[in-house]
């Protein structure tokens, strides 16, 4: 048995379900399950920790942590980390999590390891896999010799647990110094989009160079809408100005495993696989069937998107109203 510490991951009042699945590892496999929850005002959190599996919610309560830097939760991190005895540290591979995180396992003076796609415990050690090459390939990681594992696990790989309602964490009210911090937040400028994050998504619909312009992401937002979706997009296509940054699917955006994801005139570089590789069931629509993203789908439509894309969005639509 382990004695885990997760870092829960929140925005705007709400956990992240990546923190769930966390959680919901390695409550299964019968561990002494730890949270650590960083913030301002969110004690009212801890309760739904508890409902996933945490046995114990480490509270830090600073205006430090009223908006995230690496800085201060690297160190918060640490030091419970530390004053705990952990044998594992976890935390989401969202960008807050690959942010912070390798300098939390520098402080430890422990290996990380990141992006990992599955999550297995073997008494107070853990295994893991994680892509290599592009995701062409994945590799077994073990962690030797003594002190704390550190790993960041991505985002729908291991699957959210149902809460229990009937278990409930013992919070623990921490105290951290966090003064003498260097980096401070002036300012948060915040997107207007509604739609759920790519990485927390369980479907996501992207669209590539083909989109030929942003007013043609309306097809991909009328099928999202159908389906509750997040909407993404390719290097080319952010590059292109088609989409924000943060829509951004690949090796230089971001990593997401949804259920479902669809690519809409996305020829498949290796660059973009990369980012959606790992994804549960994958439809390709591009009008070259020679395209590598085919070579991945698990169902292609060979045709126009702008043909093929709202035919799928109405049949969707009358499957999901009968």
């Amino acid at each position: 048995m382990a004695k885990v510490f997760v870092v829960a991951e929140h925005r705007d009042g709400r956990l992240k379900k990546s923190t769930f699945e966390l959680l919901g590892a390695s409550s299964a496999a019968g561990n002494e399950t730890h949270a650590i929850l960083l913030g301002e005002g969110v004690a009212d959190l801890a309760k739904e920790l508890g409902q996933y599996g945490a046995q114990k919610v480490h509270l830090v309560q600073n205006a430090a942590l009223k908006f995230y830097t690496a800085e201060a939760y690297a160190k918060a991190v640490t030091e419970l980390a530390k004053a705990g005895a952990a044998d594992v540290v976890l935390a989401s591979h969202t960008p807050t999590g690959r942010d912070f995180m390798p300098r939390v396992a520098a402080r430890l003076n422990a290996g990380l390891a990141s992006d990992c796609i599955s999550l297995a415990f073997d008494g107070a050690k853990i295994k893991v896999r994680r892509p290599v090459y592009a995701g062409k390939a994945t590799a077994e990681v073990e962690f030797v010799g003594a002190g704390p594992q550190v790993a960041t696990i991505r985002a729908n790989a291991l699957g959210v647990p149902k809460p229990d309602a009937s278990k409930s964490a013992e919070v623990i009210n921490e105290n951290v110094d966090l003064s003498g911090l260097v980096t401070k937040v002036i300012e948060v400028v915040k997107g207007n989009s509604a739609r759920p994050d790519v990485t927390e998504a369980s479907i996501v619909v992207s669209g590539g160079r083909a989109m030929k312009s942003a007013e043609n992401f309306k097809i991909l937002e009328e099928m999202a809408d159908v389906l509750g979706a997040a909407v993404g997009a390719s290097r080319a296509a952010v590059d292109a100005g088609y989409r924000p940054h943060r829509d951004q699917v690949g090796q230089t955006g971001k990593v997401v495993s949804p259920s479902l994801y669809i690519a809409c005139g996305i020829s498949g570089a290796i660059q973009h696989l990369a980012g959606m590789r790992t994804s549960k069931v994958i439809v390709a629509i591009n009008t070259d069937p020679e395209a590598p993203i085919f070579q991945l789908a698990d169902y292609g439509v060979v045709g126009d998107l702008f043909q093929v894309v709202p035919v799928l969005a109405q049949e969707l639509k009358k499957v999901r109203e009968h």
